[in-house]
């Protein structure tokens, strides 16, 4: 499956590949779909809503080095704001779509490791949500992360536990540590003591996903259930790696979880 999520991708290379360094000055002539934040000028795809003060922000997960992201998450952005009647934004992390790499490569860059899992990633990550929140004037923000989206969303609700109000994550990782060896390495398990409990988690894991496999999710559900956190866990049947926080049984989750505030 990964080998089929990369074929892909590479459909997707974006034209301009890099946008390599770019200052806040030359970020903020790029036009509305740039901001500025954690010293990288990141590009975003925004469907406006009519709530006010809420907003959805959806954060991909690793795809090839330059792959224009916001090809593919802009009709889903679409979808959720028709869905939530919430402005949803889609972002392009740095490295993807017209995104710089001031201080970071795409998450798919050889010799950098797995970024969504290193503390200093995840704080750019928090910069930028809190940086969108301003910009939308938002009180109320649904988190919406794929694959190492959502591994890094949420160590980032324990670092920043008050940053968002809802969770959705689809096919992350909890426990970095099952998986990899590494002194610097951080993921959600690491600071889940600090998490907000007023905070709603949806956890999302599909059926036939090959990468995060179904049990990384459910093992997780228990232990966030077991420590009390208002949390909800989501079967999408059939479901591979790709494309899980684009399902029925994913939207359907993001739309109850919104009704709920």
């Amino acid at each position: 499956m990964l080998k089929k999520a990369l074929l892909f991708s590479s459909l997707l290379i974006s034209s301009s590949l890099f946008a390599s360094n770019i200052s806040k000055e030359d970020c903020a002539k790029k036009g509305d779909n740039f901001i500025f934040a954690g010293n990288e000028c990141i590009q975003f795809y925004k469907s406006k809503g009519d709530t006010e003060d809420a907003l959805n922000i959806i954060v991909h997960g690793t795809w090839k080095e330059g792959t224009n992201t916001l090809a593919r998450y802009a009709p889903f952005a679409e979808n959720l704001s028709l869905q939530t009647d919430i402005t949803t934004v889609a972002v392009a992390l740095p490295g993807y779509s017209d995104s710089s790499t001031n201080n970071f490569k795409s998450l798919a860059h050889e010799g950098d490791g797995n970024l969504s899992v290193k503390k200093e990633y995840v704080e750019f990550l928090a910069s930028l949500v809190e940086a969108l929140k301003e910009k939308f004037h938002a009180s109320k923000v649904t988190y919406i992360g794929h694959s190492a989206g959502c591994t890094m969303g949420a160590t980032m609700t324990g670092l920043n536990p008050h940053l968002v109000n809802n969770l959705v994550c689809a096919g992350g990782v909890y426990n970095i540590h099952e998986k990899e060896q590494g002194k610097d390495l951080i993921s959600m398990t690491d600071v889940l003591h600090s998490v907000n409990k007023d905070m709603k988690m949806v956890l999302v894991y599909g059926t036939a996903d090959d990468i995060s496999k179904p049990q990384i999710t459910i093992d997780f559900y228990n232990l966030a259930k077991e420590k009390g956190f208002n949390v909800k866990l989501v079967e999408a049947k059939d479901a591979p790696h790709l494309d899980l926080d684009m399902t029925d049984a994913s939207v359907d989750a993001i739309v109850e979880v919104v009704e709920e505030d």
